[in-house]
């Protein structure tokens, strides 16, 4: 599956058409576009032959080779229980794909990759997974020189050549920001971080041609991270996610730095954090343990934003926030009284004994 779900590229990527031409008598192929001054150029491919000419006839109708065989796949996953995402927030992500932004070290991150990780980990989510946002992370300057000397992604074009109506945000106090909002319907939202590090203004990143937007204590989840398929519809696209569980503990510091106006957002993470600890305490102790000594062991700003996003936790799922607590090495969190939320049962529903391969 993650074979065949690699972006490919080539002429089902590229701007342009084909055109034949006769020259004494024999077809030559040639492919037409304009370049980046607006002219007309040609550049010669082949002349007409049976396995150009299926290329050809491949790209008029919209499908790269493979497709079928990737179509049947992703049709099979689904069947089989796995989380699709929405097409409209499939083709934003595939597109970002095509631009080289996942080769350029960027990892999808929010809601989205929590859909992913359930279908990694085999189990399905029953909820905490509705969003109308895309969040994607990369390194950025901080860690710049872990890329290659040539790793390049037009994000920005990327995001524009969708003609979705993403339009940048501006922010008040550095001009363009590093949101993307669809100017009309406000049903989309694509925010591009990175980690902070002495300064966590607004940046552009030239390699990503983008601005980024730097966020305190992003560094903990994308230190990890690994590959899985994100899947809608008949297609499917390989993604660059964080480790699951250090996702789930980097949520409790999320939940701690939320304001009270986003309580809906803190139900979600919390639900979030309640599906992956749960899954982690039942089949992974041993990677939940490791993951939780790294964070813990970060300093005392870190401590004390685990400690009250364990405690936020609680609010809604107080069984696994005890059981996360002494896991973390933290005094049992205190219940509230009027919890925000009724939802003690974890937002996951395990497959079956073992994890879907």
């Amino acid at each position: 599956m993650l074979d065949a779900a690699y972006p490919t590229s080539g002429a089902f990527d590229l701007t342009g058409s084909f055109n034949k031409k006769e020259i004494k008598g024999i077809q030559y192929w040639y492919w037409q576009f304009r370049d980046l001054e607006g002219k007309l150029k040609q550049v010669y491919l082949d002349p007409v032959d049976e396995r150009l000419s299926e290329l050809i006839r491949l790209r008029s109708e919209g499908k790269a080779p493979g497709h079928d065989s990737l179509a049947r796949l992703s049709l099979a996953c689904t069947s089989l229980g796995c989380m699709t995402v929405m097409p409209q927030h499939f083709k934003v992500i595939h597109r970002l794909a095509e631009h080289g932004f996942f080769n350029a070290g960027g990892v999808l991150i929010g809601t989205h990759a929590f859909i992913a990780m359930g279908n990694m980990l085999g189990v399905r989510w029953n909820g905490g997974w509705r969003t109308n946002d895309i969040d994607f992370a990369h390194a950025g300057k901080n860690v710049s020189l872990a890329l290659a000397t040539n790793a390049e992604a037009n994000v920005h074009d990327a995001i524009t050549s969708l003609e979705m109506g993403l339009l940048p945000a501006n922010s008040i106090t550095t001009g363009q920001g590093a949101t993307y909002l669809n100017s009309k319907s406000g049903d989309l939202r694509i925010d591009l971080l990175t980690v902070a590090g002495r300064n966590d203004a607004i940046y552009r990143h030239e390699p990503l041609n983008v601005n980024l937007q730097p966020l305190k204590f992003m560094e903990f989840s994308p230190e990890k991270t690994t590959q899985t398929a994100v899947i809608s519809g008949e297609n499917a696209l390989v993604v660059n996610i964080p480790s699951p569980l250090r996702y789930a503990l980097h949520k409790l510091v999320v939940m701690a730095e939320r304001e009270e106006q986003f309580r809906t957002k803190i139900a979600k993470d919390a639900g979030q954090v309640a599906a992956l600890v749960s899954y982690a305490l039942e089949r992974s102790p041993y990677a939940l343990q490791g993951a939780a000594e790294d964070i813990m062991a970060r300093g005392k700003g870190w401590r004390s934003r685990i400690a009250e996003g364990t405690k936020i936790l609680a609010t809604y799922h107080p069984s696994i926030a005890a059981n996360l607590s002494s896991v973390l090495k933290l005094p049992a969190p205190k219940v509230a009284e009027q919890p925000i939320a009724n939802a003690d049962e974890p937002d996951e529903e395990p497959s079956g004994d073992a994890p879907r391969g």
